[in-house]
């Protein structure tokens, strides 16, 4: 446990940032799972809008420390190619 004022203060602001943070991821995780479940479900058009608004969210994640950078961009990348080859598939 903490001794000096400021272990505890520090302990405190961890603590915030934390909620905070396991909020942003739970956003984020939130608007990939829209996304993916449009691809599973076919879903041309509500794909392409959920993909849309998780680009954002995953930029903002980058932005603020919860996700690394090239973490985002690699979600970002293999989501649009997942909706791109859904585009490309032949209706039945």
């Amino acid at each position: 446990m903490a001794n000096t004022t400021s272990a505890k203060k520090a302990t405190r602001k961890i603590a915030r940032r934390t909620e905070i943070n396991k909020a942003r991821r739970s956003r984020v995780r939130t608007f990939v799972r829209q996304v993916e479940e449009a691809i599973a479900s076919g879903d041309l058009t509500r794909a392409q809008e959920a993909l849309r608004a998780v680009q954002p969210e995953l930029q903002r994640a980058a932005t603020k420390g919860v996700l690394h950078r090239n973490t985002a961009s690699r979600k970002v990348s293999r989501l649009a190619q997942r909706v791109k080859a859904l585009s490309a598939a032949p209706t039945a």
